[in-house]
């Protein structure tokens, strides 16, 4: 496995005990990168050392996203099957993010790298599979460049461990650094959870101030901040209803899959669910309105083992990691 260092992220050991072989390298810095053609995310994952390395055997390759393909045409590497495992269509998700971010510098970053890696997306055409975690993303792929596979997101659960019964609150949580996830959040906050009083808890990493100041005005909506995964897993469990809409209809949210394994009532806005084949499983609203309307009914209602039933056919089935980890085997040969 070869990675790449920055932020002051250390070696792990979970990985040093899964692989044969770990090595590191230390990724560039922003100044030496943005000003090139090449996309920062990509340009600052190249070392020579590590192209050395990969061409010590005839190994397939598997890259993962993107932002890890900067060798994948190079000539030294043309006896190699390689496969990249991608996570989204990166340059909607950065044009997204540009129309999300408020500060001017972050929304020009992301606008310029969403131009840069729509036209560097072509060297995916080198590729001998890409795999998209949605069908959408697979389509888009397998037109384009006639190599798309769909294989869904790989995610740390292997078996639904949803409670029946009732929950307390409503729950919102993600990594709410993302501009995406504080956007959600911020919305969740102004247009619905003000509207009720039923408990809410937002969950997450890093929120910014402005979060922070808007749930300070309302008394039955908290924060939980930097939780640990056995606490985000607790609150997972014990919420009543998980409230995830959001803004971009990219890839597939793992915040999902997690609540659907470990919670109960999921309800979500279309670009949560469409296309991933989950639909069927979350109450689906697009509105603030429809929403409460939706909250107010399932707060009187307790999950039951049918529901529960449903979830583990669907999931056991689409997003079965031990059955999808043998597709991806089979690309590699």
């Amino acid at each position: 496995m070869h990675c790449f260092q920055y932020n002051d992220k250390k070696e792990s050991n979970i990985l040093n005990s899964l692989c044969d072989q770990v090595d590191y390298y230390p990724r560039k810095s922003f100044f030496k990168s943005f000003y090139k053609s090449v996309p920062y995310i990509i340009d600052s994952r190249q070392s020579e050392e590590m192209l050395s390395k990969l061409i010590e055997d005839d190994y397939p390759i598997l890259f993962e996203g993107l932002h890890t393909c900067f060798y994948l045409n190079h000539p030294s590497l043309k006896n190699h099957r390689k496969v990249v495992w991608m996570h989204n269509i990166e340059s909607d998700y950065y044009h997204h993010l540009g129309e999300a971010e408020k500060n001017i510098f972050s929304k020009i970053y992301f606008s310029t790298e969403s131009k840069k890696l729509k036209e560097y997306e072509s060297i995916l055409s080198n590729a001998d599979a890409i795999v998209g975690v949605s069908r959408n993303d697979a389509a888009y792929y397998q037109e384009k460049y006639q190599k798309g596979h769909y294989i869904p997101a790989f995610h740390r659960n292997s078996e639904v461990l949803s409670k029946e019964g009732k929950g307390a609150y409503l729950l919102y949580h993600g990594s709410l650094d993302v501009v995406e996830n504080h956007q959600a959040a911020m919305w969740l906050i102004e247009k619905v959870a003000s509207k009720l009083e039923i408990p809410f808890i937002i969950a997450g990493k890093n929120p910014k101030s402005s979060l922070k100041d808007s749930i300070k005005k309302y008394p039955h909506i908290s924060l939980k901040e930097n939780t640990s995964f056995e606490e985000m897993d607790q609150l997972i469990a014990d919420a009543h209803i998980h409230l995830l809409p959001t803004f971009q209809d990219t890839g597939i949210k793992h915040k999902l899959l997690n609540a659907l394994y470990n919670g109960r009532f999921v309800l979500a806005n279309d670009k949560m669910v469409a296309n991933t084949g989950l639909e069927s499983l979350c109450l689906v609203h697009n509105t603030s309105e429809e929403m409460i309307h939706t909250i107010q009914l399932l707060m009187d209602r307790s999950f039951d083992k049918v529901q529960i039933e449903r979830r583990k056919s669907i999931l056991m089935d689409e997003f079965n990691n031990d059955k999808n980890i043998l597709k991806l085997i089979e690309l590699l040969k």
